[in-house]
């Protein structure tokens, strides 16, 4: 269904000392952003949830994505949960626990391993994924009866990030000045689906969600099944089953990074469903040669 697509794809996103704020804040100065910050010695992590809505004739449909990424100069967790809550569960009964980890790197998050449960009533399935600069190798229990047609290469997958991954380092990663917020594309690869997400900027409108509000840059997204999909699916560039294109709204975050807000999308099936983010948060990661040092230690 489109809101299991558009919460995972939320993610399946994302300072220090950003609380959840209530207005606008200006960009970051040219060569400061999240990951540099970390890259010179400030592990953070990254609270993050969005909220899902949408109505079924006249029953409201409700679903969360939770996000905890841990970054660190060197490597990074991400933590995620997403599922269905409230009366939505007479519909679908799905709940996906997700985890990734990787390398951090100057400029980007780049994937090592990835994890992915759904409970969902049906298969259940568990996939365990690891990556390299070279490609990837999985495994899924059960097993996929098939990796889609064509099925991505090594090659195509040492180019993208699992989805998680992919979202989030598309949040923080440094722009240029000039560039384009929106950029892209981003490529998100799950050990089967290889998918790019193509954005473009469409100008500015203000938004007000519960973790911030303010003037934010629309992007449209248009989506690209690359590999992994089943027979006439790839290089269909269209989100099946939505009208008009998907609007993803980014804040400009003081600390450079430009997060996803809000996304909205018309359905065929539920009508129109929205994401909007119900927290976002940036605090230090408190380590082990700080509290000492703050305990009186060395």
């Amino acid at each position: 269904m489109k809101r299991r697509l558009l919460l995972t794809a939320a993610a399946t996103l994302v300072l220090a000392g950003l609380s959840t704020a209530d207005t606008a804040r200006p960009a970051a100065p040219a060569g400061k952003n999240v990951i540099s910050t970390v890259k010179a010695g400030t592990p953070t992590r990254m609270v993050y949830e969005l909220d899902a809505r949408a109505m079924i004739v006249i029953i409201p449909a409700t679903g969360r994505a939770s996000f905890t990424v841990e970054m660190r100069p060197d490597t990074y967790t991400i933590q995620s949960r997403v599922r269905t809550t409230g009366l939505a569960d007479i519909f679908v009964n799905y709940d996906m626990q997700l985890a990734a980890s990787g390398r951090v790197r100057n400029d980007q998050l780049r994937t090592t391993g990835y994890i992915s449960q759904n409970r969902d009533g049906g298969k259940n399935r568990r996939v365990e994924m690891t990556m390299t600069d070279r490609g990837f190798s999985m495994t899924a229990t059960p097993r996929f009866g098939n990796l889609g047609d064509p099925p991505a290469t090594q090659e195509q997958a040492a180019k993208a990030n699992d989805p998680l991954t992919a979202l989030i380092t598309f949040a923080l990663e440094p722009r240029a000045p000039g560039a384009d917020p929106c950029g892209g594309p981003i490529r998100s690869f799950d050990g089967r689906q290889l998918t790019y997400f193509h954005l473009t900027n469409v100008g500015k409108s203000n938004v007000r969600s519960p973790a911030w509000s303010g003037e934010a840059i629309e992007c449209h997204v248009r989506m690209e099944r690359v590999a992994g999909y089943k027979p006439g699916e790839t290089n269909n560039d269209t989100l099946t089953g939505i009208n008009g294109p998907l609007r993803m709204y980014l804040a400009p975050l003081d600390n450079g990074a430009y997060v996803p807000v809000r996304m909205v999308a018309d359905t065929d099936r539920i009508g129109r469903v929205t994401l909007q983010a119900r927290t976002l948060r940036f605090e230090p990661i408190q380590t082990t040669a700080a509290q000492a040092g703050g305990s009186g230690g060395r």
